[in-house]
């Protein structure tokens, strides 16, 4: 039987016990860095609330510290930083952060592979590609979290454009595909820092942007240094999505893992909605910037020269070849469907 005697000595041992667990109780909060490519006006919308809600939700459990285009480290270095475990967590396209995998060149703006940015998700969720997506970054030390869709492609420029003609010799800021795609329309694509846009359009280093919708320009102040927008857009929404480092992600408990998904999944839902209205009511009701159209009949060229640069890119690997039959096949049966998928 346990006496008075020898229950106090235990209770003695194991209160000095107690004490010293308390503090590695108070110091197993997870802590993970992300960032973004998005500045920090942009990022308003397009990250933070999820980062919000999910600390919120986390608790003591973990916390995300947030960091804006290029706090860290440059765009261009998202990957490598993360996979080394540098930082712990991106939000970016793949082609942007120059992620060394056989999917790059579909990230960000892949010319006319979606006309809508309901069509991101379902070629993620129902035609394969979030299964190739797995594949590839696992291969490289990276879980591919989720894919989301943002804003469709347009020119902001100082001067018009309102012929394929007016194109040629416009430096301008965009993604290294788009970039890709557009020269040999006489487009000069030029690479400089997120932050550093709006005074390189200022002062003449960059004619304008290829880079967003009139929703960011508004947003992030391009629209305050452009003049004219071109309502014609080489795709329907850029391709993005989150990422962690690998060993980090297997670290995380599954109700963290899960909680992770379902906060990227309100962010997806989030830009789905504010982009959506923004692009049209920033149409209808802006006046920073006055709208201009290539017409239907020249702006089909450049739809045709899209679907040469796919077998392009598609004779460039397995997995490329692959990703752009997906592409085809889904956006034949868009077409198929008629309205409101395709409208002729």
């Amino acid at each position: 039987m346990t006496t008075r005697r020898t229950f106090i000595k235990g209770a003695a041992i194991a209160a000095p016990a107690a004490a010293l667990a308390t503090p590695a109780i108070a110091q197993s909060k997870i802590k993970w860095r992300l960032q973004t490519y998005a500045g920090a006006a942009l990022a308003e919308h397009v990250i933070k609330p999820a980062i919000d809600s999910f600390n919120l939700i986390a608790g003591d459990q973990m916390e995300i510290e947030l960091f804006y285009a290029d706090q860290l480290v440059p765009t261009g270095e998202l990957f490598r930083a993360m996979q080394r475990g540098t930082i712990d967590a991106v939000q970016s396209d793949d082609d942007s952060m120059a992620s060394p995998t056989e999917v790059t060149v579909f990230g960000g703006y892949f010319p006319f592979a979606s006309r809508y940015s309901l069509d991101v998700p379902v070629l993620f969720n129902q035609y394969g590609l979030a299964e190739i997506w797995d594949e590839e970054y696992s291969a490289v030390g990276v879980k591919h979290i989720s894919a989301g869709a943002w804003d469709p492609c347009h020119f902001a420029t100082k001067e018009p454009i309102r012929s394929l003609d007016d194109m040629k010799g416009k430096r301008v800021f965009t993604f290294p595909t788009a970039g890709r795609f557009l020269t040999q329309f006489g487009v000069v694509p030029v690479t400089l820092p997120w932050e550093d846009i709006e005074t390189a359009i200022q002062t003449g280093e960059l004619d304008g942007v290829a880079w967003s919708g009139i929703t960011e320009d508004y947003t992030v102040g391009w629209a305050d240094v452009t003049s004219y927008f071109l309502t014609n857009n080489i795709s329907g929404a850029w391709a993005g999505s989150f990422f962690a480092n690998m060993d980090r992600w297997n670290e995380l408990p599954d109700n963290l893992k899960e909680l992770l998904r379902v906060c990227m999944d309100q962010s997806h839902y989030y830009r789905q909605w504010w982009y959506w209205g923004g692009e049209a009511n920033l149409r209808v009701n802006g006046t920073k910037m006055e709208l201009t159209t290539i017409p239907d009949e020249e702006w089909a060229t450049v739809e045709a020269a899209a679907i040469a640069f796919w077998d392009e890119i598609a004779a460039e690997s397995a997995t490329k070849a692959k990703v752009v039959e997906i592409f085809r096949k889904y956006n034949d049966d868009m077409q198929k469907a008629g309205r409101p998928y395709r409208y002729g």
